[in-house]
């Protein structure tokens, strides 16, 4: 299905966010975490090699969850794209599904990379594992005012919602799925407002 003109600037748009995709699930598939490091770190907390060699492992981990977490930003900004137009009142469900075949597609790969992802995800415990060494790691760095030197570093409102998307057993979904509630939520209230305004300019004329 290619995009007919009505749809190219849309479609564009959302096929960078579905390249980005590819990347993602690769960085994802080998992810292997810093299970061994940690765990001699955890044994060994008084011998400083030990705890530098962890924290040097987890670090640049951390920093791809970190951009997995901002990518499903990304997803979720092209999700309400393709929702705003393939929900749009001047067609019928049915008559979207024909006439924007492209964008219909793309939302299902949408669909396709979030079962992926978070296939992949559930099935590897070392993300999370890996996440809380880090915030622990660095709350005891702050409380004892020593220097991360990481440029990289994930402020704490920023590991706060990484901490809830990571919670989830599939997060990439949830993400999705609030979005889409909250698109269905702004588009009632917007329908629900010109309504009453409508209906005031009636009341007005009469």
């Amino acid at each position: 299905a290619q995009p007919s003109q009505s749809e190219t600037e849309v479609w564009e748009k959302v096929n960078q966010v579905l390249t980005e995709a590819k990347v993602i699930l690769d960085d994802l598939q080998t992810y292997k975490g810093a299970g061994e490091e940690i765990r001699q770190a955890i044994q060994n907390p008084n011998v400083e090699g030990v705890q530098e060699k962890a924290w040097a492992a987890v670090v640049p981990l951390v920093a791809k969850l970190k951009t997995f977490y901002e990518f499903s930003q990304k997803l979720e900004s092209s999700l309400h794209c393709l929702l705003d137009i393939l929900t749009s009142a001047d067609s019928t469900p049915t008559q979207h599904l024909e006439q924007k075949q492209a964008l219909a597609r793309q939302f299902a790969h949408i669909l396709h990379f979030t079962l992926r992802f978070d296939e992949l995800k559930m099935t590897n415990p070392a993300i999370q594992n890996d996440f809380s060494y880090y915030r622990r790691t660095i709350s005891r760095m702050r409380i004892n005012n020593v220097s991360s030197d990481s440029g990289s570093e994930v402020n704490n409102e920023l590991a706060n919602r990484m901490s809830l998307f990571y919670a989830s057993a599939t997060p990439m979904l949830k993400t999705l799925s609030d979005a889409t509630s909250k698109f269905v939520s702004d588009v009632s209230l917007s329908f629900h407002f010109h309504g009453i305004l409508s209906l005031r300019r009636n009341i007005g004329a009469h």
